[in-house]
Formats: C-alpha cells, sequence, structure tokens
C-alpha cells in the first residue's frame, strides 16, 4: 500500500519554525462542494490542518507522561527543563530528515523510505522496528486498562477488595475494551478520520493536567500520616528535603531520566501515514504540524511534571495517579482523572495500530489496491495478537521494555540520519557537507542513547530495581 504523492519541494522548505498560518489553512475540516475522484496510489490527503495536529499529538503522548513528575524529582526543575528543551528540539529536526528524504524522492512510507536507501533489506527491517515498537506501544496501554481499571471499577463501586466478579478482572475487562472500542476505531479506512477520537483524548489529558494543577494547591506540604510512601521514597529520590523544590539534583536515579526523556515525543512511524492523508500537504506544512504538536506536549509535560513534583517534591512516587491515591483511596476527582486517562490510552491504541498495518502492507502486499478483507484482518489479527501477550504473557513489559529502548533510538534518531545521508544526492548535499555530517552524529546520538537504555535495563534486572528506563510510551 504505498502510498505517495509526487511534489516537488524546493530547498527553501527546510527546517522552519511554526511560522504563520496563510489565512486559507483552516484549523477544523469542512464540506467541500465537490467530491473529487482519487485513486488509490494518487492519494490526494483530505484531512485538515487541525485534525493532523490531533493525531499526531496523540501519537506523542505516551503512558510515560505518568512519571515525568518522578523524573524531575531526580534531576531537579532546571536541568529537567534544559532536557525536555533539547529532546523537543531533537525530535523536531528528527521530523526534518524524515520529510526532507520523503520529499527528494517523493515516497511518504517510512518502509519505502528503507527500500530507497537500502533496497529490499532496508524496507523489511524498517518494517519489522516499526511493527514491534507499535506492538509495544499498544501492549503498555492495555496494560494500564488491565491494571488501572478494575481497580476504578471496585472504588466506584465502594467495595473495599476485588470480590471476583468478572467486571473486576482485567483480563475480560481488556476483551470488552478491545472489541467495543479499539476495534472498531482500527477498521476506519483513513487515520485522518481518528481526529475527533485524538481530539477527545488530549482534552481527557487536559483534564489530567487541570486536576494535577489543581491538587497542587489543595494537597499541603508536609503531607502527614496519609502519604505512607513517604518514607519509601526519600530515599529513592535522594533527598530529605520533602517539602523543599530542587533546581538541581542528582543521585543514582538521574542517569535513568535521560532515555525516559529522550523517547518521550517519539511518533516518528505515525509522521508520514499523517503526512499522506493532509490536505494541501507540503514539506513545510507537514513541518508546522510536527512542530506545533511537539510544542503543545512539551508545554503539557512540563506543566504536569512542574506541578506533581511542586506537589509532592521528593515523596513523589514512579506513578502520580499512584501518589495521590495514597494520599487518599477514595478521592472523587483521581478517580475521574483516571477514569479520562484510561479513556485517553484506549483511544490511542488505534493510532498506534495504523503505522503496523501500513508497514506490514508494504511488506506483504506492496502493489495490492486497497482490499477492506485484507485491512479488517490485519487489524483484527494485531489486536488478538496483543490481547494474548498481555494476558498471557506477565513478563512481556519487560521485554517490550528491551524492545523499546532498541527500536525507539532506530524510528527517532539512528534511521532518519541514515536515511538523508542515503537519500539526499550529492549533487544537493555533499557527504561531507554540514548537513549530512549532522544527520550522521544525530544517529550516532541515537546508538548512545540505546547502549545508555540496555545498560540501565540490564543494571535494573541484575539489582532487582523496581524503576525502569522506559520510553515515551
Amino acid at each position: 500500500m504505498e502510498l505517495q504523492k509526487k511534489n516537488g519541494h524546493s530547498r527553501e522548505d527546510g527546517f522552519d519554525g511554526l511560522g504563520a498560518l496563510t489565512e486559507h489553512e483552516q484549523f477544523l475540516p469542512h464540506k467541500t462542494g465537490v467530491k473529487k475522484e482519487t485513486r488509490f496510489t494518487d492519494f490526494e490527503g483530505k484531512t485538515s490542518f487541525g485534525m493532523s495536529i490531533f493525531n499526531l499529538s496523540n501519537a506523542i503522548m505516551g503512558s510515560g507522561i505518568l512519571g515525568l513528575a518522578f523524573a524531575m524529582s531526580n534531576t531537579g526543575i532546571v536541568l529537567f527543563l534544559m532536557l525536555l528543551v533539547s529532546i523537543a528540539i531533537l525530535s523536531a529536526y528528527s521530523i526534518h530528515l524524515l520529510l526532507t528524504s520523503a520529499g527528494v524522492v517523493g515516497i511518504r512510507a517510512y518502509e519505502q523510505l528503507g527500500n530507497r536507501a537500502f533496497g529490499t533489506p532496508g524496507k523489511i527491517v524498517s518494517g519489522c522496528i516499526i511493527t514491534v515498537h507499535n506492538i509495544g506501544a499498544m501492549s503498555s496501554y492495555l496494560f494500564i486498562v488491565k491494571s488501572e481499571l478494575p481497580l476504578v471499577i471496585i472504588a466506584f463501586l465502594g467495595k473495599q477488595k476485588n470480590t471476583g466478579e468478572w467486571f473486576m478482572n482485567g483480563n475480560y475487562l481488556i476483551i470488552v475494551v478491545s472489541v467495543l472500542v479499539i476495534l472498531p476505531l482500527a477498521l476506519m479506512k483513513r487515520l485522518g478520520y481518528l481526529g475527533y477520537t485524538s481530539g477527545f483524548s488530549l482534552s481527557c489529558m487536559v483534564f489530567f493536567l487541570i486536576s494535577v494543577i489543581y491538587k497542587k494547591f489543595h494537597i499541603l506540604c508536609p503531607l502527614g500520616q496519609n502519604l505512607t510512601i513517604a518514607h519509601n521514597y526519600t530515599a529513592v529520590n535522594g533527598t530529605d528535603d520533602a517539602c523543599e523544590a530542587k533546581l538541581f539534583t542528582a543521585n543514582s536515579q538521574t542517569a535513568y531520566t535521560i532515555p525516559i526523556l529522550a523517547f518521550a515525543f517519539v511518533c516518528h512511524p505515525e509522521v508520514l501515514p499523517i503526512y499522506t492523508e493532509l490536505r494541501d500537504a507540503t514539506k513545510k506544512r507537514m513541518q508546522n504540524v510536527a512542530n506545533v504538536s511537539i510544542l503543545a506536549m512539551f508545554v503539557m509535560y512540563l506543566l504536569t511534571a512542574l506541578f506533581g513534583y511542586l506537589t509532592f517534591y521528593g515523596n513523589v512516587g514512579p506513578e502520580l495517579l499512584h501518589t495521590y491515591s495514597q494520599v487518599d483511596t477514595l478521592d472523587v476527582l483521581v478517580l475521574c482523572v483516571r477514569v479520562a486517562v484510561l479513556v485517553a490510552v484506549s483511544l490511542t491504541v488505534p493510532v498506534v495500530l495504523f503505522p503496523i498495518r501500513r508497514a506490514l502492507l508494504q511488506i506483504l502486499f506492496p502493489e495490492k489496491p486497497f482490499n477492506w478483507f485484507i485491512h479488517i484482518g490485519i487489524a483484527f489479527c494485531l489486536i488478538f495478537v496483543v490481547n494474548v501477550l498481555v494476558i498471557f504473557v506477565p513478563s512481556i513489559h519487560d521485554i517490550f521494555g528491551v524492545i523499546g529502548a532498541t527500536t525507539a533510538p532506530c524510528l527517532i534518531f539512528i534511521l532518519p540520519g541514515i536515511f538523508y545521508i542515503r537519500i539526499v544526492p550529492k549533487d544537493q548535499e555533499a557527504l561531507w557537507s554540514r548537513p549530512k555530517i549532522q544527520a550522521a552524529c544525530f544517529a550516532g546520538l541515537g546508538v548512545i542513547f540505546m547502549i545508555m537504555s540496555l545498560s540501565f535495563i540490564i543494571i535494573d534486572w541484575v539489582t532487582g530495581s523496581a524503576s525502569r528506563s522506559g520510553g515515551g510510551h
């Protein structure tokens, strides 16, 4: 399913800032009086600028947002801000490399860029990396549903413990959510149709952010005896100042935050599919979509981490919602927030599934036109496989932790840099030109992040540490 559209990109379509949108670029979609007929191999995007931002922002925002306050407690406010700004800029640059490579050859498929750069092996490797990475992301989201949804139901029913009914069993609940929510959305023909659900998912996380800010002014420090985790995490965070904000700090957990933040903006498998379906698509327009999405998530990440940290300081736990629950297990607002987070992650799964299906189609049926049977079959099989993994393989989370630490650097750093070097003609950019040297250094940075992440995971396994160096998803 090669979705491509030949369009010339001038050298001026470079790595631009947010820029000003022209008046004719409407943020929300509108109905047009003329319905143009398009062929599958000559695709005309119909997704508006706003819907594209919703989809890409939803792809960026992962479950890792719940651990950012803990990350800030291990770095200090200023160091965290410096790291987050750096990673946001690097992520935008990475998307610039992808879009430039795609513009040179007129291809908007990650796997086809791999094919153009390295032939069939490059195509297969790129497709497999996307498939494995996004299956890991899907599994992490369903793990949240499996673990959190029974607790929310128990709390809303006013029960003290799980009494064993089927609607309190996480395994049954993820099947119900998959059948009633995820599968119908995954059957949509185009990713652009999910812009509305992505917008609702983001609104749920905005509610989460507002609640975090609200709680900052209603949970006073010192927290007293209600917060049972206080003494546990004082030692972890390496500080005895439970009510003092740190601008800079360093402890045994500080190094773990670097790979966590490095993968906080991973959305690269979704960039080219969204680019394909963008209305009036140009490289500059898609870069603006990416820049706005990254900026929006940067603000959300920063505010969540800052107010979560300023609420609990050295007592913040690795999972922010659990820290609130330790203060008051029956807090209605916290329960509503947990429901909102569950809705958000459930609505993100279909967005993550689309690039997997596209990668499989590129590998298995590269020349075949759109077929509903194949479209539905791949979606059903992927959701079935992820459900089986989450239900029957308890250690799959650790396995995908290793896979994520391997695939995320490839998608964000290594492959975009290598594609740029291989695809951009030498008559446009010499091999030793500054842009290609920067791309090579960028790919090398990905190798460093990969080695760091794998090293930390191995150390965790050896020492039995509870913290995990995971990705943003």
